[in-house]
Order: C-alpha cells, then structure tokens, then sequence
C-alpha cells in the first residue's frame, strides 16, 4: 500500500526587515524580494543609501520561509540562505508565500496615506515570486522591477495578461550577467510584450548582483510617479 500524502496549515513565524518609517509622510514604498540562498538582513543593505537620502521612502525586504546551509549540513556554522521554493511540493510552497507577502503588504500599506505608490522588486529568484503573488495581491503596484529574474512562463496566460495590464514593467541585467545571456533577457522581452507590455530594459556594468547607480535610478523614477 502505498503512503498518502496529506497537507496540514500551521501557523510560523515570517521575517522581514525594514528601512525607514511608515507615517503620514511616507511617499514610496518598496517592496524587495531577494534571491535564491540569500538572506534579507543582507539583500537590503543595498537599499540603505537610498532609505537614508529619502526619508519618504520605507522599503520592506521578506524573507524566503525555508532556510538551508548554504554548504551543507555538515557545514553547520557556514553561512546561511533562505529560499522562496523548491520543486517540492511547489504548490503548496507557493500557497504559503503568497498568503504571507499579502499578510505582510496588509499590514504595512495600512500604516501609510491611502494611494501611496508601491514599487515591487524581485531579484533573481525572487523575480519569480513576486510575479506569482502579485497575480493575487491585494494592491496593485505602480510598477514592477525584474532583476536578473524572470516573469514565470508556466503562469495562467489569463491571470498574467490581466496583470500586467498598463503595469509599467522594468527588466534588469548585469552585461557580465553569469546566469542571464543576452538571448534570455531578448526572449523575456517578447514574452512580456506577448502579455501586453513593452518593458523597460537596463543594462549596467556589472554581474548577478545589484547596482547602486541603477538604485538611484529606479528610486528617482518612484519619485516621480
């Protein structure tokens, strides 16, 4: 006889960390979801000279709810990595992170001036999720960035076509990208221009990491929406 598999909801706790305050004041919010194996506490460090130039701005960096060495666990004092998803029992995976990304935009977008445009960033890996939990949000962004990520194909065409409907939409890539070649950023541009969008691509000097200048950039832009 062969075993049964069966899925039980229990409550967990989430982390996330945060950069400025939310007030009456706040004019921008992000929110950023870093890549595969790292960990928040790190991923938005790059925010931080952005935060500290704008108090307007507060960024909210979730982490991924499954943590692992990044080593092994024969390395138990190595470094340590979170992860959005795995190909197991992704369904349910993806079920979690989408109930706790909405949690967790519930909570900080009651706390700041109804309207306040919200920019969703997604890095690597988290490109992926972010593109799956918007599909159920419950806001809508002002805009998208995917960096060195990808919007996730296996999505329904409906559901995403709906989504991405006059949703300002940003690619970024490292030129030196070791993960991303050319011809997938080009094949992430038709894609998306087959969901209706015609995204903004930028390129900076630079590997699978990201960029301070393209920060500012992007952060300028929010300013002006």
């Amino acid at each position: 006889m062969s075993a049964q598999e069966h899925h039980l909801p229990v409550t967990r706790s989430a982390r996330y960390f945060q950069l400025g305050e939310l007030t009456a004041r706040t004019r921008q919010v992000w929110f950023v979801c870093h890549g595969y194996g790292q960990l928040a506490a790190y991923f938005i460090r790059h925010f931080a000279a952005l935060s500290t130039a704008d108090p307007t701005l507060v960024v909210v960096a979730p982490e991924g709810l499954s943590r692992f060495y990044l080593q092994g666990p024969n390395h138990g004092q190595g470094r340590i990595g979170a992860t959005w998803m795995t190909r197991e029992d992704r369904l349910s995976e993806i079920e979690d992170y989408v109930g706790y990304l909405n949690h967790l935009a519930d909570r900080v977008l009651a706390e700041v001036p109804r309207g306040v445009p919200v920019t969703v960033l997604g890095f690597s890996q988290g490109a992926a999720t972010v593109s799956r939990w918007l599909t159920r949000a419950h806001f809508r962004p002002a805009r998208l960035v995917l960096w060195a990520g990808a919007f996730p194909p296996d999505m329904d065409f409906t559901i995403a076509t709906q989504l991405m409907r006059k949703l300002p939409v940003t690619l970024v890539c490292g030129a030196e990208d070791e993960f991303i070649k050319p011809a997938d950023l080009d094949q992430q541009r038709q894609f998306l221009r087959g969901l209706g969008v015609e995204p903004e691509v930028v390129s900076f000097a630079g590997k699978h990491t990201l960029d301070a200048n393209v920060l500012r950039q992007l952060h300028a832009q929010g300013a002006a929406i």
